[in-house]
């Protein structure tokens, strides 16, 4: 889609995205998390910037629940709301990303077509795409939040995993996968860590 003729955006003039990184000694990424309700994805998305801003790294956290308590609070759980949300916080993201700053985003995202216009909004060069994976019935056993018991009890439709569905990438997907199911979160931290650190091109050396 092309911008109205009443539109004259600035790109050309602003300050760009590489000397924003060289002054922050960073290279920006986004960085997505995605998977079940309850599977671990905000609690390494916290982890994994805290480790980072602790090499003094510039980051910022999208999460689902925060986003829809501002930016995205009229939108419900439909398919199309489900879009737009996503929509929305890649637009977001790249924002951020244009600003140098490396976005971490907590997202179930549950449809490959929804990971591709993350992907394509995003580009696929500046995007690393975490699974974070627990089987529905580790996530309804976790039950942070107490989602599974409402949406059992009928209080939460359009529950992903139970009313709608959920689909784990392909082989062929651009994801790491995290299996917060079968390791502790201290060793899916460190994995996550390991995983994304190197590509973030940072000046202050690795923490041991």
């Amino acid at each position: 889609m092309t911008a109205p003729d009443n539109l004259h955006p600035i790109f050309d003039r602003v300050l760009s995205r590489a000397e924003k990184e060289a002054s922050r000694g960073q290279r920006a990424r986004v960085i997505w998390l995605y998977g079940l309700s309850g599977s671990g994805k905000s609690t390494l998305a916290v982890g994994l910037e805290r480790c980072l801003a602790a090499e003094g790294a510039v980051t910022h956290l999208l999460d689902g629940d925060n986003v829809r308590t501002g930016l995205n609070r009229g939108l419900g759980f439909s398919d199309e709301d489900r879009v737009e949300n996503l929509r929305r916080v890649a637009e977001v993201a790249k924002l951020f990303l244009q600003a140098g700053v490396i976005t971490i985003c907590s997202f179930i995202t549950p449809l490959r077509a929804h990971r591709a216009l993350v992907r394509g909004i995003v580009g696929a060069d500046d995007l690393i795409e975490i699974y974070v994976d627990a089987s529905y019935a580790t996530c309804l056993r976790r039950d942070p939040k107490g989602l599974y018991a409402k949406a059992a009890s009928g209080a939460v439709a359009d529950f992903t995993g139970r009313d709608s569905a959920f689909e784990p990438p392909l082989p062929s997907d651009p994801a790491e996968v995290i299996p917060t199911e079968s390791e502790t979160l201290e060793a899916s931290l460190a994995r996550l860590y390991t995983w994304v650190r190197p590509r973030l091109h940072l000046a202050t050396p690795p923490v041991s």
